[in-house]
């Protein structure tokens, strides 16, 4: 009865590792998910910005060549 019960106990504890390693991995594999979606988010909001940054620069420069075509006519 008690090779019976030391049985179970054995196989439990494989049971238990082996559910413990299965999260482990699908927790792993999650991060891993959430890490790559973080990355490309950052990269195309990195682009965004950039994109803003040169449309800014591009409506400063119109805004003062057209300062300056005004205080030339003038």
């Amino acid at each position: 009865m008690s090779s019976n019960n030391d049985s179970n106990a054995t196989q439990g504890a494989a049971t238990n590792d082996d559910a413990r390693g299965e999260l482990t991995a699908q927790v792993d594999d999650l991060l891993n998910t959430l890490s790559n979606k973080f990355a490309t988010v950052s990269s195309e909001i990195f682009a965004k910005m950039d994109e803003m940054s040169r449309r800014l620069d591009n409506l400063e420069a119109q805004l003062v060549a057209n300062k300056d075509k005004n205080s030339g006519s003038n």
